[in-house]
């Protein structure tokens, strides 16, 4: 019995996560399973043991790989066998013992506002053909709504509702939120809505929000090259999609928004997910203490 493969159909089908994630636990497995065959000649998963996975711990930041990258192969491993204990085909769980390397915490990267304004404005100059309108309303999308690339594929005609601004995004987990957003965006989409249905003599409900130019639905790597491209000429060392979604975030939280509400526009399960934004606030407090301090 395939348990990696149970294990997986488990995080598609009943926890309902992405492929991109589903893909990524299967890569660790994977990578895991081929060093305990390798390394020492054990046949599956349920033989291997606490040391086992120290060594190739060991090994891994050996071979450079950064103590972050670690972590979370540990962690897919962890759920694996948390799995595998709930099916009863192991009697010991040998990450029980297994500590994950400390690492320094990275802060995550941002669009400054004056850049970010800057950026969309260029980019929706001039947008006539239907590739251009979507690539403009996808960006301002990420801005706006502060979505993972995941749930911005994921979006369908059916989930926005331009009447009360707001829009229907499924995230982790299957978890559902209801994302408001500013009638000027509102306005935007509803051009884009046009052109899309102009394009392709169709806008169903259930069809994919955003699509390419043959009107199939898009897939990840189409969109992480139009936002490097697009973010070309900001100072920015990482030009992601998730750059755009720390970048919502960092912007809200300066502009005085409650961490809490900030926390359920992301989809965070819980505050220390969203915590790691509040640095970006030093910045803002500087200008603050500069501006108000008597002494000063």
């Amino acid at each position: 019995m395939d348990r990696a493969a149970d294990f997986l159909a488990y995080l598609k089908v009943e926890r309902r996560l992405s492929p991109h994630t589903v893909e990524a636990y299967r890569s660790d497995l994977e990578q895991f399973r081929h060093f305990l065959g390798e390394t020492f000649q054990v046949p599956d998963f349920p033989e291997a043991e606490y040391r086992h996975v120290r060594q190739w711990v060991a090994q891994l930041l050996s071979e450079g790989v950064s103590p972050r990258s670690v972590r979370r192969k540990l962690s897919a491993l962890k759920t694996f066998y948390r799995f595998l204990e709930r099916e009863k085909a192991i009697l010991h769980n040998p990450m029980d013992k297994i500590t994950a390397p400390k690492m320094s915490r990275r802060l995550p990267s941002f669009v400054t506002e004056s850049q970010m304004e800057q950026l969309l404005q260029a980019g929706e100059e001039d947008c006539t053909s239907f590739e251009e309108i979507r690539d403009a309303m996808i960006m301002e999308s990420f801005y706006a709504l502060g979505l993972r690339l995941s749930e911005l594929i994921g979006l369908r005609c059916r989930d926005v509702d331009t009447g009360r601004l707001q829009v229907r995004v499924l995230g982790k987990g299957g978890k559902v939120r209801l994302l408001p957003f500013a009638p000027a965006f509102g306005e935007r989409l509803q051009a884009y809505m046009a052109a899309r249905e102009a394009a392709f003599d169709s806008a169903r409900p259930d069809a994919f929000l955003f699509v390419t130019d043959k009107g199939s639905p898009l897939y990840p790597m189409l969109v992480y090259r139009l936002v490097r491209r697009w973010l070309e000429p900001a100072a920015v060392a990482r030009k992601s999609p998730h750059v755009l979604r720390h970048t919502f975030a960092t912007h809200l939280l300066d502009e005085g928004a409650d961490l809490n509400a900030i926390k359920e526009l992301l989809g965070h399960a819980n505050l220390s997910a969203t915590q790691v934004y509040t640095h970006t606030s030093v910045a803002k407090l500087k200008e603050v203490y500069h501006q108000a301090h008597p002494r000063e």
